[in-house]
C-alpha cells in the first residue's frame, strides 16, 4: 500500500511562497495582494501573511499606494527586492572560463570571463582557478548580505545527472567524477550540459525577474539548438528542461542525416555536426585546421567567403542548411514541438537564410496542416549557458523559500 506524505503547516508555507514569488517573477507589471491572492488563488488572508514574511526579509518591496478610486481603498503595488539573493551560474567553455552572479531581481551583481584556449585544458588546475576566484566572491557576497542560493555548472559535454562528466571531448576531458573539485562539493554545484543552461535562459520569469514578454513564455515549450564548435541541443516543456532518465537528452548534433557521410568526432558517419558544426564548416572550407578552426577569426573568414560567393564555401554552407533542415525536421516529428530557438553561430546567419530553413522544415514535417513551425532566433544574451547556470542556481530559492528564510 502506497504511504501518503502528511503535509504539515510548514511545507504549505513554503509551497504557497513559492507560488507567490513564481507568480510575481513572470509578470511584467506589479501586484498588489489583492492581486495575487486573485492570481494564485489563495485568500487574502493567507496573502498577507505570505507577504509580510517576504517583506520582512526583503525579498519583495512596497511601492507608492495607487488610489483605485473616489472611494476605493489604495493599493499598494509589490514588487521583487534586489540586494538579498543570489545566485551564481559557471561556465567552462573552450574559448574561456568565468562566473556570473545573478541577483532575484534579474541585475548582474558581479562577473568574470577569463579568455582562454582551453582544449585538453588540465581539468584540476582549471577548477583550482575558479575555487580561488570564487572564494573571492563569496567574501564579497557575504559582505553585502546576500544569500547564495545555489550554483550552476555549464559544460559542454555529456553530464550525469549525479554530476559525472562522461565526456567533452572539446576540451579533452573524459569519465571525471565531478565531486572530486572542492569548487563543486563546497557549494554543492549543480553541472549539466551547456544547452540545458543555455535554454533556461531563454525562459523569462525562470528565476529571477521577467522584464519583457521573452521570445517564449514562461512555461513555453520548444527545442534549444546551441551551435558553437559543435552542434547541442535541449528539450524545453512547460518550462522545464526535458533532460531523460540519465541526463543526456537534446543530444541533436548526432542525430546522422547521412548514412555514408563524412566521418563525427562522436565515430559515427553522417552526423548533423560533421556538417553544420563551427569547426566542421570552417575545415570543410578549407579556412583553417584543428584547434585554429574553432577560432572566431576563423568563423568570421568562413562567413566573408559565403557571403562573397566563394564557392567552395557556399556549397559547405548549404550543405550544413539541409543538414540542419533535416535533423531539426526529425525532431519537429519526434518531439511534437513547433518552436525552434537556435543560439551561437547559426542565430547570426541572415534573416532570410533562416525563413528559407523554416519553409523547408515546414513543408516536409508530417503535421504541416497543424503545426506552424517557428525558427526563432535566442534572445541577445551574451554566453545565455552562464546566465542559465546562474538561474539554475538561483532557482533553489524559488522551489524551496522556506530553506533560506528560516
Amino acid at each position: 500500500m502506497t504511504v501518503l506524505k502528511r503535509i504539515n503547516q510548514d511545507d504549505l508555507r513554503n509551497h504557497n511562497l513559492s507560488v507567490v514569488l513564481n507568480t510575481m517573477l513572470r509578470s511584467t507589471s506589479a501586484f498588489s495582494r489583492a492581486d495575487l491572492a486573485k492570481e494564485t488563488g489563495l485568500t487574502k488572508a493567507t496573502m498577507s501573511l505570505l507577504v509580510s514574511m517576504l517583506l520582512s526579509h526583503h525579498i519583495v518591496k512596497e511601492g507608492a499606494p495607487l488610489v483605485q478610486s473616489v472611494y476605493g481603498r489604495p493599493s499598494t503595488p509589490l514588487s521583487i527586492a534586489g540586494g538579498g539573493v543570489c545566485g551564481i551560474g559557471i561556465q567552462i567553455n573552450t574559448d574561456g572560463y568565468g562566473y556570473v552572479v545573478l541577483d532575484l531581481d534579474g541585475s548582474v551583481v558581479a562577473e568574470r570571463w577569463i579568455a582562454r584556449d582551453l582544449h585538453d585544458a588540465d581539468a584540476d588546475a582549471l577548477f583550482d582557478e575558479l575555487d580561488t576566484m570564487l572564494i573571492e566572491q563569496e567574501k564579497t557576497l557575504r559582505a553585502q548580505n546576500y544569500m547564495i542560493a545555489g550554483v550552476g555548472l555549464a559544460l559542454p559535454g555529456l553530464v550525469t545527472e549525479d554530476g559525472h562528466l562522461l565526456m567533452a571531448r572539446n576540451l579533452g576531458w573524459e569519465d571525471l567524477d565531478l565531486s572530486r573539485f572542492d569548487l563543486v562539493r563546497r557549494f554543492d554545484v549543480v553541472v549539466a550540459n551547456e544547452s540545458n543552461m543555455a535554454a533556461v535562459a531563454q525562459l523569462p520569469g525562470y528565476a529571477t525577474q521577467r522584464t519583457d514578454e521573452g521570445i517564449v513564455g514562461p512555461n513555453g515549450s520548444f527545442l534549444y539548438v546551441s551551435t558553437d564548435i559543435g552542434i547541442g541541443g535541449a528539450i524545453v516543456r512547460g518550462g522545464r528542461v526535458v533532460t531523460g532518465d540519465h541526463g543526456f537528452a537534446g543530444e541533436i548534433g548526432h542525430l546522422s542525416v547521412q548514412m555514408d557521410g563524412p566521418v563525427c568526432r562522436c565515430g559515427r558517419r553522417g552526423c548533423v555536426e560533421a556538417y553544420a558544426g563551427r569547426r566542421s564548416m570552417v575545415e570543410a572550407a578549407g579556412v583553417a585546421e584543428g584547434n585554429a578552426a574553432v577560432s572566431q577569426e576563423a568563423l568570421d573568414e568562413f562567413g566573408r567567403r559565403v557571403q562573397e560567393g566563394d564557392p567552395v564555401a557556399t556549397a559547405v554552407f548549404a550543405d550544413a542548411g539541409h543538414a540542419m533542415t533535416s535533423m531539426l525536421t526529425s525532431v519537429i516529428n519526434l518531439a511534437d514541438l513547433d518552436t525552434v530557438i537556435i543560439g551561437g553561430s547559426w542565430s547570426r546567419v541572415p534573416a532570410d537564410v533562416l525563413a528559407r530553413m523554416a519553409a523547408r522544415i515546414q513543408e516536409r514535417i508530417l503535421a504541416r496542416g497543424t503545426l506552424n513551425v517557428r525558427l526563432l532566433r535566442a534572445s541577445g544574451i551574451s554566453r545565455p549557458a552562464l546566465f542559465g547556470a546562474a538561474q539554475t542556481g538561483l532557482r533553489n530559492f524559488i522551489d524551496d523559500p522556506l530553506r533560506y528564510l528560516g
